[in-house]
């Protein structure tokens, strides 16, 4: 949901006309699915990252406004927290050297970003959620002053009607409220692209599904939320919660999510937009002049910008996505699951992993979801959300499994092939397809760390739990701009 709002109340008649024109980019999308030139030659990826801001005490720093206008580059853009910052790398095939490129390019944007952020006494740090986030921190008054955050906020609570409830239960528990979607910000992810053929979409989207709650063991780095160790990767339930517009009535009526998993396999990426728009109502129901009937009669590639801009708002993990480059409209799958971090070669490995399974998994004969129910897929996931690398999933054939053992017995392989497909060069494969192997035989991701030093920094330092976290944030930091995978950084 990256447009700019410039109103911040809304109408009956300015929702009344939003849904019309939703419903008929709808239509529009369905005749366009059937007929058109989808661009889809050549699949390109991209990646945004979400960025916490930190002084040099590792509490956060809320100038992203003034820090932006220091980096005073398009690929940085606000987020929703003044602490946070995005970056969107050029998009790109990882055929060959791909990813290569993308290391490079990524340090060196945040090398620079670190630089100018430095003229404010601040700098970047790369994890899920930031450690040493207090409920001080994560109020209205913090939000960044983009308009839309601001319009989104109140839509969001308006639509509850009562404050938002953070009841989240893990090695410790957390329960409290709050009067704003200010929460959401602590969420700082990690999100992949994969441009798709409208004729095979359902399947990478299906594949991307079963494969979330693997992504999301070994990818986990939100152990901490307000001083409390809560679940292994804590941003996935803090995001669910902190943006849900139902109160508990409509909660107990089945009334669906703004974040969700979903409820199916799919066969078509209409079903996706269609579910959004029958299900969720609109938070911001802003319109373009365009008429998209006419620009498809006339020949021209429609922009369905209220259709996008609501599915903007329905904050599913694997998301569809309509866009246009260069004239062409594409599909993307846009896989939301992982959080920021630690480094930027353990983001690419994560990545590496993503693009390859979901690519062996969407083009193997016999699909893993017809094996797989969707309800297994999403306890799946949560359970690996709460327990990391010591999660236990269910698989088809071999039931309940450690992660770690599935793995390394049976999907590295599959990613390995996966990149093959996609004609990444061997020594790039090997490399970062090697830091999940070791991810997997250490039994060390980013929350493991985090969760480890900070148990130390408590029992060898006699530090409380607020300056272990601090301690463990700054020494966080230092290992993080050394781009050495997480598994071989030392406890001290």
């Amino acid at each position: 949901m990256g447009r700019d709002v410039a109103q911040g109340a809304f109408s009956r008649e300015d929702r009344v006309r939003y849904r019309q024109k939703v419903r008929r980019c709808l239509d529009v999308f369905a005749l366009m699915l059937d007929d058109f030139g989808f661009d889809a030659d050549r699949p390109m990826t991209g990646l945004e990252i979400e960025l916490n801001l930190i002084d040099s005490t590792a509490e956060p720093a809320m100038r992203n406004e003034e820090i932006l206008a220091h980096i005073a580059d398009p690929l940085f853009q606000t987020e929703l927290g003044q602490f946070n910052l995005e970056l969107n790398a050029l998009p790109r095939l990882i055929e060959g050297t791909g990813f290569a490129d993308y290391e490079n390019d990524l340090r060196g944007s945040l090398a620079r970003a670190d630089e100018r952020a430095a003229k404010s006494d601040a700098k970047i740090l790369l994890v899920g959620i930031l450690p040493t986030l207090t409920e001080q921190h994560l109020i209205a008054e913090n939000l960044s002053t983009n308009e839309r955050y601001r319009a989104l906020n109140d839509q969001i609570v308006g639509a509850r009607g009562e404050d938002i409830e953070l009841d989240i239960s893990g090695v410790e528990r957390l329960r409290t409220h709050t009067d704003s979607i200010a929460p959401e910000a602590a969420c700082t992810s990690l999100q992949f692209h994969l441009q798709v053929a409208p004729d095979s979409f359902a399947d990478y989207w299906n594949a991307s599904q079963a494969i979330a709650a693997v992504q999301v063991a070994v990818g986990a780095n939100s152990p901490y939320l307000y001083g409390r160790q809560l679940w292994a990767e804590t941003r996935i339930a803090l995001f669910e919660q902190a943006t849900d517009t139902r109160p508990d009535e409509l909660k107990a009526q089945g009334v669906r999510p703004r974040v969700w998993f979903g409820e199916r396999w799919i066969t078509s990426i209409f079903d996706l937009f269609e579910e959004n728009v029958r299900y969720f109502p609109p938070l911001l129901p802003i319109c373009e002049d365009e008429d998209p009937v006419e620009v498809l009669h006339a020949g021209g590639v429609p922009r369905l910008g209220e259709l996008r801009l609501h599915n903007g708002t329905v904050y599913r993990w694997n998301r569809p996505v309509y866009d246009i480059m260069d004239g062409r409209p594409h599909l993307r799958v846009e896989n939301r699951v992982l959080p920021a971090g630690p480094t930027v070669v353990d983001m690419l490995a994560n990545a590496a992993f993503y693009f390859g399974l979901a690519r062996a998994l969407a083009e193997a004969d016999r699909p893993i979801w017809s094996q797989l129910t969707f309800s297994s897929a999403e306890e799946n996931f949560h359970a690996a959300a709460r327990r990391g690398m010591g999660a236990v999933l269910h698989w088809p054939r071999l039931g309940d499994v450690p992660v770690t053992e599935l793995v390394l017995d049976v999907l590295l392989p599959k990613a390995a092939a996966g990149l093959d497909g996609f004609g990444v060069a061997p020594a790039q494969r090997d490399r970062l397809l090697g830091v999940i192997e070791q991810r997997c035989r250490t039994g060390r991701n980013g929350a493991a760390w985090q969760t480890e030093a900070v148990w130390a920094a408590e029992r060898h330092r006699g530090m409380d739990r607020a300056a272990a976290l601090h301690h463990m944030a700054q020494r966080y930091a230092e290992l993080q701009r050394s781009n050495e995978p997480v598994h071989t950084w030392p406890i001290d």
